[in-house]
């Protein structure tokens, strides 16, 4: 089956699927939830519209960890100025000063690739990531890439897991590094029910926000070498 890719590298993202409140977490990795919501933004999927998204959630999706990234934690607040209030969630206004802690990945990127049969829709949510119709984002509105989620031949007729172990880094060697690291993280779903568990297996309209559980395992692949000559 073919295998779309997307390229998600930013200073900052965030894939959080605990959060609660004024309390926002991030997993280590894209959820599948904010990269199926990432196409239906480029795609112009109203959040209301299930019928449109769900063939997308569909979509097996695998992650390659090409640069992990650093979880920090951003703190916010809200309301704090004497002049200033907040709305409480019954709907009356309070005086006092709302604290938010909210973690992000720092200096991250990652490799995400969707397979599917239907080759029709990886086509045009590969046309879409080119020209979207809505901003993307990493995770959270303020948080753009800081390249373009978009790769060029980016639809391989390849296996997921055979191409996210050929597609070449999208890192660079920072100054302090003298080579790049010899394996990479890939996560992939898991189809016998094994793996980690994790609740973001969209199960309705990003309206009604209901997720559900899939299964997700890891393994290490060595580091992807370019074919610089290819004998004939």
């Amino acid at each position: 089956m073919p295998t779309l890719l997307l390229r998600l590298v930013g200073p900052m993202q965030s894939w959080g699927t605990t959060s609660r409140f004024d309390q926002r977490d991030t997993g280590k990795e894209p959820s599948k939830s904010g990269v199926i919501g990432l196409l239906a933004a480029a795609m112009g999927i109203d959040r209301t519209e299930w019928d449109i998204l769900e063939p997308l959630t569909r979509l097996s999706m695998g992650v390659r960890h090409d640069r992990s990234g650093v979880v920090r934690s951003d703190y916010q607040t809200a309301g704090c100025a004497n002049s200033d209030s907040v709305i409480r969630a019954n709907g009356t206004f309070s005086d006092d000063g709302v604290v938010s802690q909210r973690q992000y990945l720092a200096d991250a990127a990652f490799l995400v690739g969707l397979e599917g049969d239907d080759r029709t829709l990886l086509e045009k949510a590969y046309g879409k990531l080119k020209n979207p119709t809505w901003p993307l984002a990493l995770g959270r509105k303020s948080y753009a890439p800081a390249e373009s989620v978009w790769i060029k031949d980016a639809i391989q007729e390849t296996s997921l897991l055979d191409t996210l172990k050929t597609y070449p880094w999208l890192g660079t060697l920072r100054r302090w590094e003298d080579e790049p690291p010899k394996q990479l993280l890939v996560s992939m779903e898991s189809e016998d029910g094994t793996g980690v568990l994790k609740m973001d297996q969209p199960l309705s309209s990003f309206a009604d926000r209901r997720f559900g559980a899939r299964f997700v395992r890891s393994e290490w692949i060595p580091f992807p070498r370019e074919v610089i000559n290819v004998p004939e």
